[in-house]
């Protein structure tokens, strides 16, 4: 079985390398691989790709995640997230293979305190969140066997990331000020990779399971308890940790000016997945505190 993995240098990419490889043949590929086009702005490339390359199976980790800059930039935005799906799945349905594509909790409108379902009604508040759900409706559009995850605050060890972010502003600073009125649940971006894997494996026998699902590790949280928790376990391992806990400051989003509006409720509602895959999903704590353990490792 052969696997194309487009994003390969990415946070979801990097830990698809090593998930997906007990399945088969993996060709990972970056925007600027020497040997195929995995260009998402070059869609004549990318259409040639998939047909050299002539994968059982497409998984795009690819995208534009720039949520402020797609504000300005709305044409490059619906390119990479919503045109170059569409020929990937298109190719798919020629050729039947499978695409495993990666969306956002952005589709919403953040608004309620329930945890979404995948059946809910969308409405995306800013343009990248509108060309994620232009995605994922242009790939249902073709009628491929998919896999769309949609997922939220996702993190990895590799790259920069809101835990490092904290760390190093945590050291330096006597007060911190975070948002306590987005909720969401941080999800690693191993536990999509690895997810990812046993949906492939348990999807290609049975296509009745392609479809829409909400990834995300269990329970929830706000940034403000986000920060807390990195800040405080970071403590507890004798990191010398500048600002006091009394002075993370919990702040509504209001009082950060962006660009883009974010959505308040990033809860996703996983039951579906969970059903149809037989998984338990770990809670976000587990993989926070799992990355922690290994950035600081690092450092000392």
């Amino acid at each position: 079985m052969k696997i194309l993995l487009l994003g390969k240098n990415g946070q979801v990419g990097w830990e698809l390398q090593r998930s997906l490889a007990p399945l088969g043949e993996v060709v990972a590929l970056a925007t600027n691989s020497p040997e195929y086009c995995a260009d998402l702005t070059n869609l004549a490339g990318l259409k040639q790709t998939i047909r050299d390359v002539a994968p059982d199976i497409i998984v795009n980790a690819a995208a534009y995640t720039a949520v402020d800059k797609a504000e300005s930039e709305s044409d490059l935005a619906y390119t990479i997230n919503s045109l170059a799906p569409e020929i990937l799945a298109q190719e798919a349905k020629r050729s039947g293979a499978w695409l495993i594509h990666y969306s956002t909790d952005y589709v919403f409108d953040g608004g309620g305190d329930r945890s979404r379902l995948e059946t809910d009604a969308t409405g995306p508040l800013n343009v990248y969140g509108q060309s994620k759900l232009a995605g994922e409706a242009a790939i249902i559009a073709t009628g491929c066997k998919h896999l769309i995850f949609r997922t939220s605050w996702v993190y990895a060890a590799r790259g920069n990331n809101f835990a490092k972010t904290m760390l190093k502003l945590a050291q330096a600073r006597d007060s911190l000020s975070v948002i306590n009125d987005q909720i969401g649940a941080p999800t690693g971006a191993d536990l999509l990779a690895d997810v990812t894997a046993h949906a492939i494996r348990s999807a290609l026998p049975r296509p009745e399971l392609a479809g829409l699902y909400h990834l995300v590790a269990s329970g929830q949280t706000s940034w403000h308890g986000y920060a807390s928790l990195v800040i405080d376990y970071a403590r507890q391992l004798g990191v010398d940790v500048k600002v006091a806990p009394e002075a993370i400051q919990a702040v509504a989003s209001s009082a950060f000016v962006t660009a883009a509006q974010r959505p308040l409720n990033s809860r996703l509602d996983t039951h579906r997945l969970q059903n149809a895959f037989d998984l338990h999903l770990p809670h976000w704590q587990t993989g926070v505190i799992r990355l922690l353990d290994e950035i600081l490792e690092k450092k000392s």
